[in-house]
């Protein structure tokens, strides 16, 4: 089913967020199962490239989760737009020095990141 205002949400994956409590048993669990590149950044903290150009993170946390990041042309709308049918703030717009993004929750309460894509 296609959204009558999808305009705010041309979303590809574009990051991905692989969260557990041993973030280095992780590390080695990818590298050797899927030979994804492995890059820590410190303690907690990987880069990843899967090799086909999509790039995510490791990072500790206490508990697991997969993050999605999904690309948006204009983070402001999509967030507006996902609170609209139901979502609810988790994070709101934030510059973190690399990329600007929010998180929503759905109505169910995954989580995923928007990150605005750099203007072209």
């Amino acid at each position: 089913m296609t959204a009558p205002n999808a305009d705010p949400m041309n979303a590809p994956i574009v990051h991905f967020d692989i969260t557990g409590p041993d973030d280095e048993r992780l590390r080695a669990f990818y590298a050797d199962v899927l030979g994804w590149s492995i890059d820590p950044k410190g303690p907690g903290y990987a880069l990843v490239s899967t090799g086909d150009g999509l790039r995510g993170a490791i990072v500790e946390g206490e508990q697991p989760s997969v993050v999605l990041g999904l690309g948006v042309d204009n983070l402001s709308a999509a967030v507006d737009h996902a609170v609209a049918q139901g979502g609810t703030i988790v994070m709101p717009p934030t510059d973190n020095g690399w990329v600007t993004k929010a998180q929503v929750a759905d109505p169910v309460g995954n989580v995923f990141t928007l990150i605005q894509s750099a203007k072209r």
